[in-house]
């Protein structure tokens, strides 16, 4: 397919969603407390169960979360320094109370490594992590995937730290700069976007490195347009989940 048609198809879809005609009135992460946008707990609370969000429903990630900030209980997980003094069975307990972690083992650990992270280097507050990388998106990807990415267990994998910067642009205060530089996040939906589109073939579908070839066709088709990788996301992640609705509505 000619690039301008490919363009033109991303304007549409862009412009769609932005009316309101790809759905998604209620996103994910909308489940949340409506906490002060600049607020340290507000950051937070969007950071930590973004680690745990692989191969499961978003939708019940997030209200899991809602959940357990909200409940008295279980509110202290969402601090850094809390989460440190207290036994692994405790936070073991207190994570699986609402089923914001359903692998009691391996989320847990993820959750406490990266609490211990926040907790060592930032005083519990993830904006510290921002003010040192200067709210800049290229300083923070390669602080988290290339110079400490063991600190930060699975928020650092390309699909989730893409799309986590992008929801601390959207949930947060945050006014991040370098956003060209965030990746689409091909997951099911995204994959089946980009292949109804015609920007892969069947056979891509096995490749093991769908990812990068899914970002950079996206980009070579972007290029010199208004539009970024991320823009991008949102507006394919309904198409595809609404059932690929006609372009020209």
């Amino acid at each position: 397919m000619e690039n301008s048609d490919i363009l033109n198809k991303a304007k549409t879809l862009r412009n769609m969603y932005l009316s309101g005609l790809l759905g998604g009135e209620i996103m994910p992460e909308d489940a949340n407390p409506e906490l002060p946008k600049h607020s340290a707990q507000n950051y937070l609370y969007f950071t930590l169960p973004m680690a745990l969000n692989y191969q499961r429903n978003s939708y019940t990630l997030w209200e899991s979360a809602k959940h357990a900030y909200l409940d008295q209980e279980t509110t202290s997980i969402f601090d850094p320094s809390y989460v440190v003094s207290i036994e692994e069975e405790k936070l073991r307990s207190l994570l699986l109370k609402h089923k914001v972690a359903l692998q009691p083992n391996k989320h847990v650990a993820t959750w406490l490594a990266l609490c211990q992270t926040l907790h060592r280097d930032f005083e519990g507050d993830i904006r510290n992590l921002f003010i040192a990388c200067r709210w800049d998106i290229p300083n923070l990807l390669h602080y988290m995937q290339k110079e400490h990415k063991k600190d930060f267990p699975y928020l650092c994998g390309p699909k989730i730290c893409n799309y986590w910067l992008y929801v601390m642009s959207t949930y947060t205060d945050a006014e991040l700069t370098g956003k060209e530089y965030l990746s689409i996040a091909p997951d099911t939906h995204v994959i089946q976007a980009s292949r109804k589109l015609g920007l892969i073939e069947e056979k891509d579908l096995e490749s093991h490195n769908l990812q990068s070839l899914i970002n950079a066709v996206w980009s070579e088709h972007l290029a010199g347009s208004e539009l970024t990788l991320i823009d991008l996301h949102t507006p394919l992640w309904l198409w595809s989940r609404g059932g690929f609705r006609d372009l020209f509505e």
